[in-house]
């Protein structure tokens, strides 16, 4: 088994999950082309670093990012920041011969996400965004479905990724809530993986129409943040909020079928509904993450007086994936999906191709997303063509 050695800028909530998937790949799926070795793990804070390191179990830590990509040990680098930092970390990697590995949204603009696209072919390295969701068996059993036509022409694509963590209106101003910070909103830290997933699953976009809100416009300043939750008080002075809190669009599908998203964080009592169904001329499937071990599948050729949706649990051997993990029926969770995900990595660099998705699908993502803010900022339909 080859070797990458991994530099990982970040240490918070998909610092975490990064940093399981690779302790974990060794030990679950041995016959994977490549080894991930920790090698160090960046951050701007040197106390929480070190914790970080420590915990996650990184062999050194640097607070310069710059640092980490000169190392000459570090042949990956593993970009899990705030989405403002993306593009400057990228870019400089790419041009020290390093293989990318970031999460998404890939950048805050179209144009930032296709800097990055040529920095990185431009240096001829591999490049990875971390679109995980992809990596859920279930899900791997829809594409298989699909692909095989036990589904027929596909109609419809229907989805939604409700949460409600910041329902609160005296929850803070977190960085995830600031525009130039994170880009935008729900739609494209909760809607770029229902878009990523319906350009997998069904195809390109052609056009579309959105509209969008931002319910609390202004929020109490925090005092800490890590991941999904922060600290202040309720009087503290108070930010703008420059992000939505909630978008909802219809496509038009290059191959005909429609398509409707909801990407929203006021859905009072859902904590990560993230949710698609796909009807097509022979069947239907139906997948939610909160039952990610689960897809609901209907095949209208079933005898009559049985017809109806099956649950297919995807934990058998014969599903993606399962064979390296437990016994049929014993379920796994959303940690594996980053697992399948960085076996991809390793196996793409071991094997001298492109992993998928790369930023190819990070640039294709960012465009839908930018002609969903267009189609919300002037009240019409985009066509994509209009972006390209």
């Amino acid at each position: 088994m080859s070797k990458v050695r991994v530099g990982m800028v970040g240490y918070k909530f998909m610092g975490k999950a990064h940093s399981n998937a690779y302790r974990a790949l060794p030990m679950f799926f041995p016959d994977a082309a490549a080894k991930p070795e920790m090698k160090a793990i960046c951050g701007r804070s040197p106390e929480g670093l070190e914790q970080a390191r420590a915990q996650f179990g990184w062999e050194s830590g640097e607070t310069d990012w710059r640092k980490l990509i000169a190392r000459d040990d570090i042949d990956l680098i593993d970009i899990n920041a705030p989405s403002d930092a993306h593009k400057e970390i990228a870019i400089e990697a790419a041009k020290a011969g390093k293989h990318l590995f970031c999460e998404k949204p890939l950048a805050l603009t179209l144009e930032d996400s296709k800097a990055m696209l040529d920095a990185a072919e431009a240096a001829g390295v591999k490049h990875m965004v971390g679109f995980n969701y992809r990596f859920a068996p279930a899900v791997q059993l829809a594409k298989k479905l699909i692909d095989e036509g036990r589904l027929g022409e596909i109609y419809h694509f229907r989805a939604v990724f409700l949460q409600d963590w910041v329902l609160d209106p005296d929850f803070p101003l977190v960085w995830r809530l600031q525009k130039e910070i994170a880009g935008s909103g729900s739609h494209g830290d909760l809607g770029a993986h229902l878009i990523d997933m319906a350009r997998y699953l069904v195809g390109e976009f052609k056009e579309v129409v959105g509209m969008g809100e931002t319910f609390i416009k202004e929020r109490p300043l925090p005092t800490s943040m890590t991941g999904l939750s922060a600290k202040g008080s309720k009087d503290a002075p108070r930010g703008e909020v420059t992000v939505d809190d909630a978008t909802l669009f219809m496509t038009r599908f290059e191959n005909g079928a429609l398509g409707s998203f909801e990407a929203t964080r006021f859905a009072a009592g859902h904590r990560c509904t993230n949710s698609f169904e796909i009807n097509g001329s022979k069947g239907s499937v139906i997948f939610d993450f909160e039952r990610m071990n689960e897809l609901q599948v209907y095949f209208t050729d079933d005898a009559e007086d049985v017809q109806g949706f099956r649950r297919v649990l995807a934990t058998d051997a014969a599903h993606a994936y399962m064979d390296a993990w437990w016994p049929a029926g014993h379920t796994i969770g959303y940690e594996h999906t980053f697992t399948h995900e960085v076996l991809e990595l390793m196996n793409a660099i071991a094997e001298d191709r492109q992993p998928v998705p790369n930023f190819h699908d990070g640039v294709k993502c960012q465009e839908v997303l930018e002609a969903v803010e267009r189609s919300v900022q002037e009240r019409r339909w985009v066509a994509l063509q209009e972006l390209q």
